[in-house]
Parts: C-alpha cells; structure tokens; sequence
C-alpha cells in the first residue's frame, strides 16, 4: 500500500500570516498520524515563509510515523539532517527564492554531489530521495548515485489530467517501471489531488509514498481534516 505522507507546510504559511501559534503546526502533524497519515513532511526554508527551524526540531519530537525532511543541500539543511536523522531527506534542486519545487534535478550534471550525499546520510541512517522529472537519464542517473528513491514531479502530470489522462500518466508510468528496474525506490508529489490521485496511483507499477500538501489542506477546510485523510488513504488502497 502506498504511503500518505502530509505536507503541513501550508499550516504553518496560514499561522504565519498572523504570528502567535493558531494553528499549532505540531499538534497539527498530531492529528494527522492520528487520523491516519503514514508520514509527515515540511520543507523549512531559510526565509522562514512557513515551516520555521524551531518548527522542524519541535516537530521531531513528536512524530512518530515517518518524518520527511525537504530541502536544498546546502549547510543548514545538512546540519538539520545531521541532528534530527528524520525517517527520509528529499533533496530539492530549487534555490531560496523559488516560491514552491517546480522542477528536478539534472542528475547527471550532480552525480558527484548526490552520490557524496547519499552514502553520507545512509552512514547516518536516513533514507535518501531526490526530486526528479521523467526523463531516463535523470532517473539513471539518480540510480548511479546510489540514492534509496526518487520523487516524481507530478506538476506536469496535474495540469494535463483533466483534459488527458491518458497522455499525461504515459511518462510516469515509463519512469516507475525504468525506476523499479534499477531498484530504486519511487515517490510522487506535487498538485496530486483527490481528483487525480487514484489513476496515478493505479497507473504505476511502484508507488512507495505520496506526499501532498496543498491540495489536501485545502480539502480539509471544507471535508475537515481527518474526513480528507481517510479519503486521500482510500485512493491509495
């Protein structure tokens, strides 16, 4: 069964726009896991614009399922990894000021870098991912570097479903079978929604995790939040 791992980032964007701690970004992340969440992910970036540092040590403190970490490898995100050793590190390829992860890595061009960083956290006992596109040779690539996953970048997915699903699943379910192929590990995220997660998840031969974020804090406003956790699971099935 493929996991569902909940972004908060977009909880802790709603609590910033007012300061103070409403909503309470960790009980939050509690009532997730106790609704039914797999996961918890956040992406804290150094401006601080949702999920802030203090957020991310807090929150280590009390997740229990798997806690996912995102970011850009650079020497803040390593220490938070270092420190708090979360469940799984998803590297990002974007810099500071991109408003949210909108492309993958060109891993070949990194190979150096991600194989350096994958055997170093797999000698900290962290999962590596890496956020990538369906082009073979990123996901080879992503292989050569001894990563555990990769994650799909489901935004192209998203915006050709409605009008053709069919054309636009072809790559992904391309990339799943190249990546389970090379044993690799594969997740997804990125504007999968409850309008469009059962045909992905039915559509690839592997599907280890989804992490969603905006679409499912957004449901939750209107389904409430552990009606929209059991729905996203039961597409998942």
């Amino acid at each position: 069964m493929t996991k569902l791992s909940v972004n908060i980032n977009k909880v802790a964007t709603i609590r910033n726009a007012r300061g103070g701690n409403t909503p309470n970004v960790v009980q939050f992340a509690i009532d997730c896991e106790s609704f039914g969440a797999d996961g918890i992910t956040v992406h804290p970036r150094p401006d601080e614009r949702h999920v802030t540092l203090k957020d991310v040590y807090d929150l280590s403190k009390v997740v229990k399922t798997e806690f996912n970490i995102e970011g850009f490898p650079d020497s803040r995100y390593l220490k938070i990894i270092e420190e708090i050793k979360p469940a799984q590190a998803t590297l990002v390829p974007d810099p500071p000021n991109v408003l949210t992860s909108n492309a993958g890595w060109k891993t070949k061009e990194n190979l150096s870098l991600l194989t350096e960083l994958a055997d170093h956290f797999r000698s900290i006992g962290v999962r590596s991912s890496i956020f990538v596109d369906t082009n073979p040779e990123n996901i080879e690539h992503a292989a050569k570097s001894g990563v555990d996953r990769i994650e799909l970048y489901t935004g192209p997915y998203a915006e050709e479903f409605s009008a053709h699903p069919e054309k636009a699943i072809r790559e992904y379910t391309a990339a799943a079978q190249l990546a389970s192929s090379l044993e690799l590990g594969v997740n997804a995220g990125h504007d999968l929604s409850l309008e469009n997660l059962r045909f992905f998840k039915e559509s690839l031969p592997i599907l280890d995790e989804v992490s969603i974020g905006h679409a499912l804090i957004s449901d939750a406003l209107y389904l409430g939040l552990e009606n929209t956790i059991q729905r996203y699971k039961f597409l998942l099935r």
